[in-house]
């Protein structure tokens, strides 16, 4: 499904970007309570490079595995 970065993830106050909820990418399971700023990669991706961006999203049993991002 096609869906928001916001929906899957918080802009924190220190300017850190938060999962909303547990979230795989790249086969790294990364929980709600996890912050990265920009720079930090997990599977090979720096999330900052694509807020605002759709994100090709599955989910199995609650986690959200995300399989791609949409640049239009």
């Amino acid at each position: 499904m096609r869906v928001s970065f916001w929906n899957i993830f918080k802009k924190n106050p220190d300017n850190s970007i938060s999962p909303l909820s547990t979230i795989r990418v790249g086969g790294v399971t990364l929980s709600s309570g996890i912050t990265f700023t920009e720079g930090v990669t997990f599977g090979g991706i720096d999330f900052f490079k694509y807020q605002g961006l759709d994100l090709e999203v599955e989910e199995k049993n609650g986690i959200k595995i995300i399989k791609g991002f949409y640049t239009q």
